[in-house]
């Protein structure tokens, strides 16, 4: 009888279910060798020419390679890709993992007439070089060069603009409606999106629709293990990935073979005995049951293929071919297994496997920094919140994610378990810490200026309405070089501006970011937030010198101090910080300035007070921190307002924030009433500002020094200013 031979076929496809191998290093290693590169090193070196990428201005010229010229130019491309990162610095090992998938991608479907769109899109360098870019890369990230994100202005082949994460889905599920309403002739959408991105709510959302609608689209599961960045920070959790996802997925196990295999005998069960039928149903569910009992994709009405090999070719492509041509409308879910950094042992090794890296030496992996200097605002908060942790064990920590850019790293390694990161889900973390402060602990909600916004609501609702004291921490507040305009924290005092009960507060300096770490800590009296900017501390010399701080043995002080709430100070008063030396300035209250900054461009204040005062000796330029944004020092400000002729205002921030503040009470204290007073805020300007160095940025801007000092020139009328007449 041939029915025994069936059944024996069907129990060693259980066995077989097993036997996917995710890639590893060595594997790797035997891999490339036969490709022609050198992983022995250090150094580490690739091909000497690339004759198959030179070849490729377009995806269609891609179409004539056969699967050995395939191989070829993904090693190519990944060596272009790690030449052109070493001189510019970027996102090298999230490129690195997606290398063959994107050659994958590219010879399968059509851009652009078919749609990729790249979750995140941090990963998409192979993508420019094969769609017309590659001559740009020099230019990566770098001021008028090409952005490090997708940007739809950029090229017809980015589909869809990102530099946040989740968003991917959504897009392709639009996308793929849309198309089936106008009734265009291909509807292929194809999402790109990592364990990291994909554990975000949005993610969730749109896999929910996406079912529901019978959305056409392929969801690419880009699974390499690192949730967060880096991934391993000491936490509540362990140092495991940041996701219960991450690690369901770790354990599905359902092979291509077998899921083809499972087809394949269902559609012949009906011609068997039925007692077989019976037996092969038990054996298919008992198989089902060994991996995951049915898979949370499938529950969500996505059709799963997986895990694949995201680095064999000769795999992905023919799975990819079948799934463009399949007529069917259920959505699909390809789940692949990647190595973050594939390819570069460097990368494959570091701890944060180089996702985001300065330029670098390519035989080695060595990062070009630049000599150790003051240390990063970013690490001074998380070692002013240890210290603040130490004597008060209700502090906890949380991020969404990022724990090397928030500090929570920093803080995790002290206090693994009072340090939570919830994976990227900044809706969740902003309530889970309202939910822990009703509960008596002190939440400090650490998490990047412009990932805040996606937790806008929960601010509102869940944080400011019930006046929990939850410590929002902000940083990357302002302008923050060369990632560009979706990373810029430039509408933070704008959005937290508006919303009563909550403190607002901004340090200027290295001193202050630890004062308000304390403040945060000690106030308990409702929500706080507080900003800081990406960047460095100015050092003690720098502190007594331009900012007059008066240090104890030149150290700057090794714990911060609580300060009153909503009170300013006075730095810099007319004529400079001497105490022997008799002002003679601003005899005249019209020569008379104020410079009220709040945050970062204090700095730049109190240069621009001395050269003006070094330029005119009549002028008088008196510098004021604000330190809070809300509640503003209203008697700071009626103090500056009958001294001062001209008010300024600056601010790293969009229009909408503390410069309008201050607008808003000076005319309804009747401040202006008398026609005595100049006022100018000085803001961000109304535009999104492109990748650059912050320096550059500033100077776009028009917040450093010298545009401080034009303004005051205007306004005392020490320089005219052309009229312009209408044409």
């Amino acid at each position: 009888m041939r029915f025994p031979s069936v059944i024996t076929l069907l129990l060693a496809s259980v066995h077989t279910i097993n036997a996917f191998v995710p890639p590893n290093s060595r594997n790797v290693k035997t891999k490339l060798r036969a490709e022609g590169t050198n992983l022995s090193g250090p150094p580490y070196s690739g091909p000497a020419v690339k004759p198959i990428l030179d070849s490729i201005q377009s995806p269609d010229d891609m179409k004539r390679l056969d699967m050995r010229q395939l191989k070829q130019l993904a090693n190519e491309l990944r060596w272009y890709t790690l030449e052109s990162v070493s001189k510019t610095g970027g996102h090298l090992s999230s490129s690195l993992g997606v290398n063959e998938l994107t050659v994958a991608l590219h010879y399968v479907f059509d851009m652009p007439e078919d749609d990729i769109i790249w979750d995140v899109s941090h990963q998409c360098y192979p993508h420019k070089i094969l769609t017309g870019r590659k001559d740009k890369m020099s230019g990566l990230r770098q001021s008028g060069g090409i952005s490090g994100f997708c940007k739809r202005k950029e090229s017809k082949y980015d589909s869809f603009g990102a530099g946040h994460s989740s968003t991917s889905i959504s897009a392709a599920q639009g996308m793929s409606v849309a198309k089936s309403m106008l009734n265009k002739r291909r509807n292929n959408c194809i999402a790109v999106i990592g364990d990291g991105a994909i554990t975000g709510g949005m993610a969730y959302e749109a896999m929910n629709s996406a079912g529901y609608l019978r959305s056409r689209m392929i969801v690419v599961l880009n699974d390499n293990g690192q949730v967060s960045l880096p991934t391993g920070t000491p936490s509540a959790g362990g140092t495991v990935p940041a996701s219960q996802l991450s690690t369901y997925t770790s354990n599905l196990l359902v092979s291509k073979p077998f899921q083809d295999f499972r087809s394949f005998a269902k559609s012949f069960n009906k011609l068997l005995p039925e007692e077989i039928q019976g037996l092969n149903k038990r054996i298919d569910e008992y198989a089902r049951g060994i991996v995951s009992g049915g898979t949370l994709f499938e529950e969500l009405g996505f059709y799963y293929v997986g895990p694949v090999d995201g680095h064999d070719l000769e795999n992905m492509v023919p799975i990819l071919e079948k799934l463009r041509d399949s007529p069917d409308d259920k959505p699909v879910l390809l789940h692949l297994k990647t190595i973050k950094g594939y390819g570069y042992p460097p990368a494959e090794e570091a701890s944060d496997k180089m996702h985001g890296v300065a330029k670098f030496n390519l035989g080695t992996g060595a990062q070009i920094k630049p000599k150790a200097g003051n240390p990063s605002m970013t690490s001074i908060f998380a070692n002013s919140l240890i210290d603040c942790a130490t004597e008060d064990r209700a502090i906890v920590g949380i991020t969404a994610a990022m724990p090397g850019g928030t500090g929570m790293d920093i803080f995790g390694r002290r206090f693994p378990k009072r340090t939570y990161d919830v994976g990227i889900a900044e809706q969740h973390a902003v309530t889970m810490a309202a939910g822990m402060a009703c509960e008596g602990l002190k939440p400090f909600c650490c998490i990047y200026s412009t990932f805040m916004q996606r937790g806008y609501d929960q601010v509102v609702h869940d944080v400011a309405i019930q006046n929990l004291p939850v410590r929002m921490i902000l940083d990357r507040a302002g302008l923050v070089g060369n990632d560009g305009p979706t990373h810029h924290g430039c509408y933070d005092l704008a959005y937290m501006g508006c919303i009563p009960n909550l403190t607002i507060m901004a340090p200027s300096d290295e001193i202050e970011l630890k004062n308000m770490v304390s403040t945060c800590a000690a106030f308990d009296e409702g929500p706080t937030v507080l900003r800081y900017p990406r960047g460095t501390g100015y050092g003690a010399d720098k502190l007594q010198s331009l900012f007059g701080y008066e240090l104890e043995g030149g150290e700057i002080p090794a714990k911060g101090e609580v300060l009153p709430i909503g009170k300013g100070r006075i730095v810099r008063p007319a004529g400079g910080f001497s105490k022997n030396q008799i002002n003679t300035r601003g005899k005249e209250r019209k020569d008379r300035v104020a410079i009220l900054s709040l945050g970062t461009r204090l700095h730049e204040s109190l240069k621009a007070a001395n050269e003006i005062e070094e330029q005119d000796d009549k002028l008088g330029v008196t510098v004021a921190d604000a330190r809070f944004m809300k509640p503003l020092d209203v008697d700071l400000i009626r103090e500056l307002v009958d001294d001062h002729s001209v008010l300024i205002t600056v601010e790293e921030g969009s229009i909408g924030g503390f410069g309008d503040h201050v607008l808003h009470f000076i005319t309804l204290d009747g401040l202006m009433d008398d026609g005595d007073l100049k006022f100018r805020p000085m803001v961000l300007p109304d535009v999104l500002f492109e990748a650059a160095t912050q320096t550059e940025q500033y100077e776009q801007a028009g917040l450093n020094a010298q545009h401080i000092k034009g303004t005051i020139l205007r306004l005392t009328k020490r320089v005219n200013v052309p009229v312009l007449e209408e044409a």
